[in-house]
Parts: C-alpha cells; sequence; structure tokens
C-alpha cells in the first residue's frame, strides 16, 4: 500500500499538481469562529482542485474584515479602498484579460459605499468570481449597522435599534440588466459553499455569490447562531449546485429552473427560507471584455509599451 501511495504522489508531483500550501501566505489575523476562515479554505480547496497556477490569478478587496483575504492568498492581490473593489478589478480585466481575477467584499462594502459599483459591475458582466460576505453588520470598525442588518438591530449608528427592514441583495442583482450568475451559500455549510465557489469558477463572466457567515463578537446570534436554526432551501437542478443528501438535514430541497430568469427573481425575492444554490445563470451572455475586444484591437506589448512611454515623457523634465 505504501508503494503505491509513493508511486501516486511521485506521479502527482510529476504532472505540477499544486498543493494547499501553494495559495496560503500568511498566517490569518481573523478571530475566532469567523466565517471568513472558511471562505478562505473553500477558495484555496477550489483553487487546488483545479490545479490554478497562483501567478495566474488575482484576488482584489476593498475595506472590511473579508477583505483581508489578498494578504492570506498566494496569488496576487490588491487590497482596495472601501468600496472600490469592483472598479478595480475591471481594469485588472481589461488590462490583464488572461487573468483570474476574484473579488472578496463585506455586505457593508458592497452594499453601501460601494452600490453604486456594484450594481453597474453586475451591468458590464466582466470575468470574476465576486464573493461577498454578508455578516449583517459593520464588524471591522466595531459594530455599526450595515445595508443587511435585520430591523431593530442595536448598533453602534442604531443604539435604539435600526428603523428600515434590511436590503436583499439577492432581488436587486436579479432585477439588473445583463446579469448573468447568481448562488447564494454559507459558510455552515462546507461542502455545499466548496460546490458553489467551484460553479462560479467555471462561470464565463461576473459570478455572484452572496456568503452568509456570522460575526462571532458583534453579530454572534445572526443567521440562528450560525446557521444551527436557520430555515434554508436548497436549489436542486441537474446542472447547479449539488444538494448531498447530508445537507437536507439543514433544510428541504426543491426543484429549480435557474435558466429562467423570471423563477430566479421570484426566488431571489425569498428570504424566509433562504434559497440555497444556483438561483440564475446564462452562460450565453457576453462578457464585457469580449465586447471591447470586438471594438478595439489590443495592441501587442511592445506596442503598448511604446505608447506608455510617449505617454510618461510628456510628463518627463
Amino acid at each position: 500500500m505504501a508503494t503505491i501511495i509513493e508511486e501516486c504522489l511521485e506521479e502527482t508531483c510529476s504532472m505540477g499538481a499544486h498543493t494547499l500550501e501553494d495559495y496560503e501566505s500568511e498566517m490569518p489575523r481573523w478571530c475566532k469562529g469567523c466565517g471568513d476562515h472558511g471562505v478562505l479554505a473553500a477558495l484555496q480547496r477550489v483553487l487546488r482542485k483545479n490545479n490554478i497556477d497562483p501567478e495566474n490569478v488575482v484576488s482584489v478587496s476593498g475595506i472590511g474584515c473579508s477583505s483581508r483575504l489578498p494578504h492570506y492568498m498566494n496569488t496576487y492581490g490588491f487590497h482596495g479602498i472601501h468600496g472600490r473593489a469592483l472598479p478595480i478589478s475591471t481594469g485588472v480585466r481589461l488590462a490583464r484579460p488572461e487573468l483570474k481575477v476574484i473579488v472578496t467584499m463585506g455586505d457593508g462594502d458592497c452594499f453601501s459605499i460601494g452600490g453604486n459599483h456594484w450594481l453597474h459591475a453586475i451591468r458590464y458582466n466582466i470575468d470574476a468570481v465576486v464573493l461577498v460576505l454578508d455578516n449583517e453588520v459593520y464588524a471591522l470598525t466595531k459594530m455599526q449597522v450595515s445595508p443587511t442588518s435585520p430591523e431593530g438591530t442595536k448598533t453602534n449608528t442604531t443604539p435604539k435599534g435600526t428603523y428600515l427592514r434590511p436590503m436583499n441583495p439577492l432581488s436587486i442583482v436579479a432585477g439588473m440588466t445583463n446579469v448573468s450568475f447568481i448562488a447564494q451559500s454559507a459558510t455552515w455549510l462546507p461542502s455545499h459553499l466548496d460546490e458553489t465557489i467551484e460553479k462560479a469558477w467555471d462561470h464565463k463572466g461576473l459570478s455572484f455569490v452572496r456568503i452568509l457567515q456570522r460575526c462571532p463578537v458583534f453579530m454572534p446570534s445572526a443567521f440562528g447562531e450560525g446557521g444551527l436554526n436557520y430555515p434554508v432551501t436548497f436549489l436542486e437542478n441537474e446542472s447547479g449546485i449539488p444538494v448531498h443528501p447530508g445537507l437536507l438535514k439543514r433544510g428541504p430541497s426543491k426543484p429549480h429552473n435557474h435558466f429562467d430568469l423570471n423563477d430566479a427573481q421570484r426566488v431571489a425575492a425569498t428570504v424566509d427560507p433562504a434559497p440555497m444554490g444556483l438561483i440564475y445563470h446564462n452562460p450565453e451572455l457576453p462578457t464585457y471584455e469580449e465586447i471591447r475586444a470586438g471594438r478595439c484591437k489590443r495592441p501587442d506589448h511592445e506596442t503598448f509599451i511604446k505608447r506608455l512611454d510617449g505617454v510618461l515623457d510628456r510628463f518627463a523634465v
């Protein structure tokens, strides 16, 4: 048996297969029990499974707890400013279309200060995996209300409780022009989360994935204390996110046609129980990069450098 294992390991190494360590950087500094750990691990597992070269990936983020993720990924990384991860990602995709882009944002980072960029990035349909880690609170700034905080939540900015009902980001995305991929998962469903991120990775276009997670410090009771008694329904389709039998302990499943936008909009509007899985998928929609490439010829590298030098020379002394 040992000989067989050794032979398999030798064969794997000779094929240039990557290990999880190839995608690991410095030690994560999130709080113990934070759902960000689970998202990082799931993302690294998906990259390993697909044997992606780390140097072909760019991880982009804004500001917040979840936006620390690029520091913990052994890939190219860009830690941007609050709410601006998607414009940065659009620039990366247009400048280096051969690189795969992963965007991580929190609920406040994406839905609040980054709301304008969020909606237009959906419309542009750039080829990127967008993961929004939603814990229903601004955690890095020590408990401020976010757009998805439940009504009545007491925070440092709403000491008497928030007056408004929480935003449903899924229904907003489902109503945007050019939307091509919507999915939802949760950190307390690790196998489902892996499958969801992998499906998003395979999609050509903007894959919008909302990931539910609790903050153990400022929102420990969110989502039924991290999924313990949180009502969910798994969306079932042979070309969607697999619903393994073990998941049915968490909630029932129901058939769903994720290719039908009208059905997707009805599912996206549901908040109780929360839909889990692939909500909408349109693989035929062209990306913004493809549209641009068809109308604007990209110069070769030598020509690009020559033009760039010419622009910079105008500012040289």
